[in-house]
């Protein structure tokens, strides 16, 4: 007899998700970890900010060059120590815990940065709040991607680094505002940065009210607990029996079997031990490599620079193109997040990476034409370049490289897989924010010919290693890497549930009509409740 391939699709909420209690306070209890990503891009932007105020450069003597490069980097570098800790603790405590211990350090050192009397403790609050980042940013897209409903995890894990330009354009009026009352006081700088404690707040007080990652559940042996979260959050009523609920269980424990079976230890190393997870590595290094060089470093870290040599030196419309900036990048981002089920991973890759490199060449025309001739026509094009170029970029590599890490890596290395993303992008950053500067000063507009060759590089490489994961769930997408024998074993095991639910004899569909399972076909299963589903989930 055939298996059928059925899909959890097939089992989902046919309705509207808001109509579902369950899933509506799932949503709601996601807000919590997707608010990490909000602090994450309020704290990266703040120097970003800063040096727009007058208050902020009188009060730290004007840093230039490598010392301007030191502190812009000092985020990056906080980052990079906590990192390779990081997962451990999501693994070994939790998700939530991890999100705990980040909040509680990032409070510390932001208390620390409004306090600051010299360059020295600043660049040392800096730090400090990098290193619990560290904890946050791994631990809640993994609960995200992990918790979310499974029709929902695209869309909910592309949302979490969207909501990184929340923080950023947050960022970026707040400073506005506070110049605008404070004018050059210190606490032009200094408001912006106890407004930054709310959030770690928040998420120490409220962390313990939102369910843990039913996967870490299940790996840690607790499967009655897994089983009562799914049933609390995917299903309506709390019914364990649920066909959904099984379903998503038996996957679980399917794809942890095979995952001991081909892999053991803990270490790093793991993540490189079989071809499967070499090839997962080898593309997630390298995006995350092209989600700091591809250019967007020049107006991310150093926009008071970019603006300046194209004429626009007052403080205030700086400040307004910037604020403006943050908001449009964010409304680009969401716009990827809305589409990444519709079109698919690798065709908004594919459509990111030519239009960057065309806005890009073309920013960089302008920009050489106003250095070398003074053309104003020049200068004035280039503010709507950038604009244009961040379009791009957003539409891709913010609101899909945390998604696709996270969809490929397997539930035994995704924590560290993600840590080693983290330590790629944060180092590339690093490096970014200290040399950014120096070459701007040196070379000038010169600099940006080397992002177009790279940009180049960056769509080849996606044309050749990008492959199509929509449609999938995180454990049948990990297989796509590992093989036929185990992406069959994943769909023979879906096919099994599928044919245990459809032999029970009757079943109520998404509207409470019964009807018999004889004449029922995928599209038109509903959440059933039923002995059979539970007994092949167990």
């Amino acid at each position: 007899m055939t298996v059928p391939q059925w899909t959890i699709t097939d089992f989902a909420y046919p309705e509207s998700w808001w109509k579902n209690r369950a899933i509506l306070m799932l949503n709601i209890c996601l807000i919590l970890p997707l608010l990490s990503s909000t602090l994450n891009g309020f704290d990266s932007s703040m120097i970003n900010n800063l040096q727009i105020l007058p208050g902020w450069q009188e009060y730290f003597h004007t840093p230039q060059d490598m010392k301007l490069g030191l502190i812009n980097s000092a985020h990056s570098i906080g980052i990079l120590s906590g990192t390779p800790f990081s997962p451990y603790v999501s693994d070994l405590l939790g998700r939530r815990a991890a999100m705990f211990i980040g909040a509680v350090v990032m409070l510390a050192g932001v208390l620390t940065q409004a306090l600051s009397t010299n360059i020295q403790v600043f660049l040392g609050a800096r730090l400090l709040i990098g290193f619990g980042m560290a904890f946050s940013i791994n631990a809640a897209p993994l609960l995200i991607s992990e918790l979310s409903y499974p029709t929902h995890r695209g869309k909910m894990t592309s949302l979490y680094n969207s909501l990184w330009y929340s923080g950023s354009a947050i960022s970026a009026w707040i400073c506005l505002g506070t110049y605008d009352v404070a004018g050059t006081s210190p606490w032009s700088w200094k408001a912006p940065s106890l407004v930054q404690a709310f959030i770690p707040i928040i998420q120490m007080v409220l962390i313990w009210f939102i369910p843990e990652s039913p996967r870490f559940l299940m790996a840690r042996g607790l499967e009655s607990q897994a089983a009562r979260v799914l049933a609390q959050r995917h299903a309506n009523g709390g019914d364990e029996r649920n066909a959904l609920v099984a379903f998503e269980l038996a996957q679980i424990r399917h794809a942890l079997n095979v995952e001991r079976e081909f892999a053991s230890g803990k270490s790093y190393l793991r993540c490189f031990s079989t071809p499967g997870n070499r090839q997962r590595m080898f593309t997630i290094i390298w995006i995350a490599v092209f989600s700091q060089w591809s250019g967007n470093g020049l107006v991310s870290y150093y926009i008071n620079t970019v603006l300046e040599r194209v004429g626009i030196t007052q403080t205030r419309t700086k400040a307004a193109i910037n604020g403006g900036l943050q908001i449009f990048n964010l409304v680009s981002a969401l716009v990827g997040m809305m589409v990444v089920d519709k079109l698919g991973r690798r065709k908004i890759f594919l459509i990111s990476n030519i239009g960057m490199l065309t806005a890009f060449s073309m920013w960089t025309v302008a920009t050489a034409l106003f250095s070398q001739s003074g053309n104003v026509v020049a200068a004035k094009a280039t503010v709507p370049l950038i604009f244009i170029y961040y379009f791009f970029y957003d539409f891709a590599y913010t609101s899909m490289l945390v998604l696709y890490t996270l969809e490929i890596l397997p539930y035994n290395i995704r924590a560290k897989g993600f840590a080693i993303m983290n330590m790629a992008l944060y180092s590339t950053n690093a490096f970014n924010s200290l040399v950014n500067p120096v070459a701007l000063n040196t070379i000038g507009w010169k600099y940006y010919l080397f992002y177009c060759g790279w940009l180049i590089l960056e769509l080849l490489f996606v044309m050749v290693y990008i492959i199509e994961t929509r449609a999938r769930t995180l454990e049948e997408t990990a297989a796509l890497f590992d093989g036929v024998k185990v992406q069959r074993g994943m769909l023979e095991r879906t096919g099994e549930a599928a044919m245990n639910l459809a032999t029970y004899p009757r079943l109520e569909d998404g509207a409470g009509t019964v009807q018999s399972c004889s004449s029922a076909s995928p599209s038109h299963f509903g959440p059933p409740s039923d002995e059979s589903a539970v007994a092949f989930a167990r």
